[in-house]
């Protein structure tokens, strides 16, 4: 029995959390301890879901953040393999980095908003009113993730400006995969639902400059918590 081995099959400290939140936590514990060494394979899933009493659904969403805050990689029928024992610089979201999304989305997305105040129609309104109120009442951070990638391209949509839209359509799984991640290291779900409320307020309210305030206010905390996810896993 290797070390990782033994590790899986000691239950985790109970913690008032999501349940892919506490394998995340209990993931990045034993990786930034060195307990699982860089270059040591992860256990299969079926013993993480085991250790956890989870499914292999909720270890998978684990598995995916692990990857995006770079502390594992996954090799094709070799298993998943710890490549960190810190935080990455700039956070993997599949086919873009952190820092690009951080660049680019507020040259399309606060003016799409803004826009979108002026352009939107009654049922596109009703429809964004419809997606806050979902993500407020949903539990599955699976379903709210894919909720959320659904409310900022139905604005792209409202802006009118097909570029607008066409480029969150093409980043749309590296800002589910974003969202995916902060919600379960950084507990963004909750501010994020406030920040979308306010969003759709400036929206209906028809003032483009009260809708593009509202969405640069949660691309810049959204921003914020990256760097201070970064911030956190320098050394001193």
């Amino acid at each position: 029995m290797n070390l990782s081995d033994s590790w899986a099959t000691r239950r985790p400290v109970a913690a008032r959390v999501s349940a892919a939140e506490a394998v995340l936590a209990d993931l990045r514990a034993a990786i930034t301890s060195g307990e699982l060494a860089v270059g040591e394979r992860l256990p299969s899933e079926a013993s993480l879901a085991e250790r956890h009493g989870v499914s292999r659904s909720v270890i998978r969403e684990a598995l995916r953040s692990c990857h995006a805050l770079g502390l594992t990689e996954t090799k094709s029928g070799l298993g998943t393999f710890v490549v960190s024992d810190s935080i990455a610089r700039d956070l993997d979201f599949g086919s873009y980095a952190a820092n690009e999304l951080v660049e680019a989305r507020p040259h399309v997305e606060i003016p799409a908003a803004g826009w979108a105040a002026q352009r939107h129609t009654v049922e596109e309104l009703a429809a964004l009113r419809g997606l806050v109120q979902q993500m407020r009442d949903e539990d599955d951070p699976l379903v709210w993730v894919a909720l959320d990638a659904q409310f900022h391209g139905l604005i792209a949509k409202a802006s009118r400006n097909r570029v607008f839209e066409s480029v969150i359509v093409d980043i749309r799984e590296a800002l589910t995969r974003q969202s995916e991640t902060l919600n379960l290291v950084a507990g963004r779900q909750e501010k994020s639902n406030e920040e979308h409320e306010r969003i759709v307020e400036g929206i209906a309210s028809g003032s483009y400059d009260h809708a593009s305030r509202a969405m640069a206010e949660h691309l810049d905390a959204v921003r914020m918590t990256l760097e201070t996810l970064v911030q956190e896993s320098d050394p001193l």
